[in-house]
Order: structure tokens, then sequence, then C-alpha cells
């Protein structure tokens, strides 16, 4: 059976949420944020060196990163589901936004918080920061406006991927209903039964509606 490792309000909540559109078993293995720091507990590190989560094991082996944890599992059991015809056209736009959600997306968002712990002094920083995840939102608005989901007219993995940057923008990037689009995927997103049934499977999660 597959493990997941999943801590709190983390990337991990997505592999919950990918496992359940799939329908397959897995066993759940909770950690739980520092609330003072929000650090992982160090008992990850006992399953990876890092020490950071999403963490998948199955048949012996470990699989870390969201993305590749992703493609594993859709290579394993996905049976053609969640994803594209591989070498079609779609297939290509479906692969770029699978990693286009932890590079060219999470990335400023990240850059945003560990500013705003710095203070006065990251002012200048932050507002191109700012500027960039302005820049960024309308980019993801104007391709989602296009089909309705990010690799095309269908629900796929890439949008499992790109669901995490999107919450994280709701919080720290001011996504809101003046992006439609956008606002409304994720709305779509958070509301199927699958993201539901990972909630009660993950626990609390401070991203969801």
């Amino acid at each position: 059976m597959i493990q997941v490792h999943h801590l709190n309000n983390s990337r991990s909540q997505r592999i919950l949420w990918l496992l359940e559109e799939l329908d397959l078993p897995y066993e759940v293995i909770r950690y739980e944020r520092d609330p003072q720091t929000m650090l992982a507990p160090p008992e990850l590190r006992r399953i990876h060196p890092l020490g950071k989560s999403p963490v998948v094991v199955e048949d012996g082996e470990v699989l870390a990163e969201t993305g590749a944890i992703v493609e594993a599992i859709l290579e394993r059991h996905g049976a053609g589901r969640l994803a594209p015809a591989p070498g079609t056209p779609t297939w290509r736009r479906f692969r770029y936004w699978m990693h286009f959600a932890e590079g060219s997306a999470m990335t400023p968002l990240l850059v945003k918080l560990y500013l705003t712990r710095v203070g006065e002094a990251a002012g200048p920083v932050l507002a191109r920061i700012e500027a960039n995840l302005a820049a960024l939102l309308d980019y993801l608005e104007a391709e989602v406006a296009r089909e309705g989901y990010f690799a095309g007219p269908d629900f796929t993995a890439a949008d499992v991927m790109m669901s995490f940057p999107l919450e994280a923008a709701t919080a720290r990037a001011g996504l809101n209903a003046t992006r439609p689009a956008l606002f409304g995927l994720l709305r779509r997103l958070q509301a199927r039964p699958a993201y539901r049934r990972a909630l009660e499977r993950g626990g609390p999660y401070a991203y969801a509606p």
C-alpha cells in the first residue's frame, strides 16, 4: 500500500487529493508543524534526509518532490487518467504546468513570505516581488480563461499541482474574484468530492475555503 508522510498545511495535501481522484488505497502518516517556527518535525528526517513533505513510500521505494511523486503515481496507477495522451500538444502543455507549479509559481510566493518576515529593510525588494506576482496572476488568469483548466478543457493532474500556488496566492498575493477565471477555477477544484475527501483524510488545512 502507498504510504503518504503528510505534514499539515503543506504541499502533501495535493498527494492525498490525487490518490482520492484515482480511488487508490493509501495510508496517511501525519506530522504536525512546530507552532512557533512552522517547521516540520525532525521525525520526517527518518524518512527522507531533508525532512520535508510530501514523502511517499511504495514497495520500499521512497519518493520525494511533489511533481515527481505525481508523475510516478500516474505512471504506476493512472491508466491514462488525469493526463492527456503522451506526445500530443495538450500533453506538452500539461507537462509545462506540472513544472510551472513549483518553479515559476511558487518561487515568488515563497520569496514574499520570507521578505515579509524581514521587516522594513525588505521594502524595495518586496515591491518588486509584488509586481511580479501581479503579472503572474494576470498571466494565469488569461491562460485559464482560454479553456477552463490549465492543460485544456479537461481536469488533469496539472490542476492538482497548480492548486497549491493558487491557494497560497489567495493568502499572500491577493488572488480573489477580481480574476474570475482563476479564482473560479480554484473554487471548482476545492469543491471536487475527491478534494473534500482528502481534507477528511489529511486533517485541518488552512488553505481550504
